[in-house]
């Protein structure tokens, strides 16, 4: 009878412990049943929001990006400034730059409206939103596992702390991306998201103007709409085809054309040059690379079971 209890005792804890974890786990089936539309939905709205402004897409992809860098991909970075939430929208790498907020908004309403409530978090509308960007403009589609749930709380600190910043270094922007789980293949293929957008004078001026190992025709090209004194919201291509995903972006730091710091250091005589070069003349390669890091960054520390929540307005807290 004991030995029989104690089975019963072992299975129920076995059954115990393998719900618990997948019910933990990300899917890409996850709102298949509750909201077969969800997906659909979400493409159609980030189709048109790329259609009437090429520039949103890398603004969707960054909202992504700079979400997950801070505490895991939990939409933290949507939520507004209250009393008690030091909003990460005022952080350094975001203030007066992150864009598309409105977007993330037009797509909550129409997921919530078809799923007749909200069962899609902000935090998985972020990641959807940014593979479907990417695919807009050209780029590699992925599967996303799906399950996020969204935070209760933002840490500007922590934003200002762990995105990485246009002027870093290699060896700076390797630990910055190894801080969050992410290898030097990820820093590469991650940094190719700058294939398509934009970047402020204020983030550039210094390379222009300062720097040696830049193509002195390229950084005159620059200097007229980012002038030594001012402009510094005035903005510039990341490469010459900013709104279509391709390779250009490597070719450029090849040709010493990189237009960051930060983007230039990939291939500047250290240990990521030669993945630089391959994906310059490769595009096969540099796809299946960054749509392989996308899904990697978006399984950053996610919240989920009964962790966090799903916020009805993704700027604040429910």
């Amino acid at each position: 009878m004991a030995s029989r209890s104690f089975f019963c005792f072992y299975a129920l804890v076995l059954f115990f412990l393998a719900t618990a974890d997948f019910s933990a786990a990300l899917s890409p089936y996850y709102y298949n049943k509750v909201c077969p539309k969800a997906l659909p939905t979400i493409k159609r709205v980030v189709e048109a929001a790329v259609e009437k402004e090429k520039r949103m897409g890398a603004s969707l992809l960054r909202l992504h990006f700079h979400d997950c860098f801070v505490n895991g991909c939990d939409a933290s970075i949507l939520l507004d400034s209250t009393s008690t939430i030091d909003s990460e929208k005022n952080a350094r790498p975001n203030a007066n730059s992150a864009r598309g907020f409105n977007v993330i908004d037009k797509i909550k309403s129409e997921v919530d409206k078809v799923c007749r409530r909200p069962v899609v978090s902000c935090a998985d509308i972020l990641a959807v939103a940014a593979r479907d960007s990417v695919v807009a403009l050209g780029g590699p589609s992925w599967t996303v596992p799906l399950g996020r749930r969204d935070s209760t709380t933002a840490s500007k600190t922590d934003a200002n702390n762990d995105i990485p910043t246009p002027f870093m270094d290699l060896p700076a922007l390797i630990n910055s991306f190894s801080k969050q789980g992410l290898d030097t293949k990820d820093l590469v293929a991650l940094s190719g998201g700058h294939v398509i957008g934009f970047s402020q004078c204020a983030f550039f001026k210094n390379r222009i103007y300062n720097e040696s190992n830049i193509d002195p025709v390229f950084a005159r090209a620059r200097q007229p709409t980012c002038p030594p004194n001012g402009g510094d919201t005035n903005l510039a291509p990341l490469d010459p085809t900013a709104a279509r995903f391709d390779t250009a972006y490597f070719t450029n730091l090849v040709k010493r054309r990189g237009l960051l710091h930060s983007d230039q250091a990939l291939f500047n005589g250290g240990s990521t040059d030669s993945l630089v070069k391959t994906y310059s003349t490769n595009f096969g390669a540099f796809s299946a690379d960054f749509a392989k890091s996308m899904v990697k960054m978006g399984n950053i520390k996610p919240l989920t079971g009964k962790n966090g929540q799903i916020r009805v307005n993704c700027r604040k807290v429910n």
